[in-house]
């Protein structure tokens, strides 16, 4: 993403869209008054609701405010694998209170992440990253809410450590980006496959092949706001009004009407979240 790029047009709008995963924080969102412009832009094109995530505790505050600044906002609350070596046992208490408040629908974005250790530094080691997931997965069993996973470059040690541990009953993977191999896995153990503005980019060959295979109940789109812009607009700022086009990509990509998929993943991300029940 770079600031160097206008922020891309409003698109056509595609029906009542759920924005599955998103950063209103790193949006730019800072009170009720910039989360309401925020999500006034999105819903004037379809995307009425938002989930927005956090990566560390400050974010995570913040989500849980945002979420009862403004009822089309929803929280994912958790420590990102690449910080688990912040996990105390006072940041665990405050994660596990922020994660028990009613308008948090997930336990997220947590996982694992072999990218980033050698390269960012003060990255949590990859045994941190282990311990944090673990914990993580405990937690969202014991509040019973779907797991929100961060996958990078870590296939295999993820789907062991999820069959080790016990998976949650809901196992959401936020941006999948992997292959038809990991995603015949993900689909075979009933996991949710989320999708970015990633599955647009037309190098992103494997990513759009697993794309295909997903069924129609187990897949989420999202943004992952502000990063990850759809084609045409890759390195623009994203914000959760840029939903249409990741949708209308992935519907072409699996030979869908853009409105019935907008329509499967809507429900999907209501049953997944739990958000009518929630309302």
């Amino acid at each position: 993403m770079t600031k160097d790029r206008p922020a891309p047009p409003l698109p056509e709008p595609l029906d009542s869209l759920v924005d599955a995963h998103t950063h209103l924080d790193a949006c730019g969102a800072t009170d009720a008054a910039s989360v309401a412009a925020i999500l006034d832009r999105a819903q004037s094109v379809g995307v009425g609701r938002v989930v927005t995530v956090a990566d560390d505790l400050e974010a995570a505050r913040f989500a849980v405010d945002a979420a009862h600044w403004d009822s089309r906002v929803w929280a994912a609350t958790a420590i990102h694998p690449t910080r688990a070596n912040v996990l105390t046992d006072d940041v665990k208490v405050e994660i596990e209170k922020l994660s028990s408040d009613p308008r948090v629908v997930a336990v997220g974005e947590t996982g694992l992440d072999y990218y980033w250790p050698g390269k960012l530094d003060g990255c949590a080691s990859v045994p941190e990253q282990h311990d944090g997931f673990r914990w993580h997965i405990d937690l969202a069993k014991r509040l019973q809410k779907p797991l929100m996973i961060h996958n990078r470059e870590a296939d295999d040690d993820l789907l062991t450590v999820l069959r080790t541990e016990g998976a949650p009953e809901i196992v959401i993977f936020h941006c999948f980006s992997s292959g038809p191999e990991m995603a015949r896995a993900c689909i075979d153990a009933g996991y949710v496959l989320s999708l970015s503005g990633t599955v647009s980019f037309k190098n992103a060959h494997a990513l759009r092949e697993a794309a295909a295979l997903i069924p129609d109940d187990q897949l989420l789109v999202e943004t992952d706001a502000p990063f990850l812009t759809p084609h045409p607009f890759r390195g623009a700022p994203n914000e959760p009004y840029c939903l249409p086009y990741t949708a209308r990509a992935l519907a072409a990509i699996r030979d869908q009407d853009p409105h019935e998929l907008a329509a499967k993943v809507t429900a999907n991300a209501e049953r997944v979240y739990a958000l009518a029940v929630q309302a």
